[in-house]
């Protein structure tokens, strides 16, 4: 069963790497927050291939699949639904809005106005929207898949902390280089990727890969590895705000899913570094004496990573 999860997941890599070119470890990202049960934050400028990349991991997974363009004028039941009253029924019956999905694409969502971003937060914490007091369960799995403009951009709004710890990662997803759009080019002259698309398998088997993965040994030494960094963003001092116990959980989710699709049964403290930049960065605010003397996040993060030990044997 294992060699058949890993075939799948090679195949999905195959889908999204032939639909978005050069963006290799953006792939693997996005397929790691699927399998291990989490949310992306895409971040990009417009025209960079974000939303066919969503697109297309919607339609290679046979998922079903929805998309919320956010502005200003987008309300909170725009994504949740709405009651209205049936007057043959004589009750108000549930409308469900777009969240009522597997992927959901909420493009463009620092351009929508903080309340209606804090309706997602019940939805991606807790899978589920309440509405005039009712609850109601979202499909499972429930992955949303949200793109924003970089933060300079006109008419952005800064996205609360609440809302960015629950995305599991966030992915700048940049310009290609010059090869890599030549290439774009001539395998777009006549039609996109997306169009010649197949599935390779069904949303019932992520869900099946995602309960395998959870099964993914991770040693006490790889946990220690990992509370230890968490820590040190919580008492730099450069840092005012350092990673949530939802972003430690995130990480070991994360590290198991990346540890599956690189074929091995157990987590590497390998794995811990190449995914903490994408896990941590956006949880984390620097103190206003940094950010005055311009101390990038990213800078801070890769300290933390150099003065903690890596450990040397993985205990079972």
């Amino acid at each position: 069963m294992e060699n058949e999860y890993i075939n799948i997941i090679k195949q999905i890599e195959a889908n999204l790497d032939h639909c978005i070119l050069g963006k290799t470890d953006e792939v693997k990202l996005i397929i790691t927050a699927l399998l291990a049960d989490g949310h992306v934050l895409i971040e990009g400028v417009p025209g960079t291939g974000k939303t066919m990349l969503i697109k297309a991991l919607a339609k290679t997974i046979q998922s079903q699949f929805r998309r919320v363009q956010c502005n200003p004028d987008l309300l909170p039941t725009d994504i949740t639904g709405f009651s209205i009253y049936h007057p043959k029924k004589e009750e108000f019956v549930f409308r469900p809005g777009p969240v009522m999905t597997n992927i959901l694409l909420v493009d463009e969502i620092n351009r929508a106005s903080t309340k209606t971003q804090s309706a997602l937060l019940e939805a991606m914490e807790e899978k589920q929207v309440t509405v005039d007091g009712k609850i109601h369960h979202l499909p499972q799995p429930f992955f949303v898949m949200a793109t924003q403009n970089p933060i300079d951009f006109e008419g952005t709004y800064f996205l609360p902390e609440a809302q960015l710890d629950r995305f599991m990662m966030k992915i700048n997803l940049g310009y290609p280089d010059k090869k890599t759009e030549k290439e774009l080019l001539y395998a777009q002259r006549l039609n996109t990727p997306l169009d010649d698309l197949k599935a390779v398998t069904d949303i019932e088997t992520v869900e099946k890969i995602q309960q395998y993965v959870r099964e993914v040994h991770i040693a006490d030494t790889v946990i220690d590895y990992i509370l230890s960094i968490v820590e040190k963003t919580r008492s730099h001092s450069s840092i005012f705000l350092g990673v949530s116990p939802r972003g430690t959980l995130a990480l070991m989710r994360g590290v198991k899913a990346l540890a599956f699709i690189n074929q091995r049964d157990f987590v590497t403290p390998d794995d811990v570094k190449f995914l903490i930049p994408y896990f941590f960065n956006h949880r984390i605010i620097l103190q206003n004496e940094a950010q005055m003397n311009d101390v990038m996040i990213e800078t801070v993060v890769q300290s933390i990573l150099a003065d903690v030990d890596v450990p040397l044997r993985l205990e079972k």
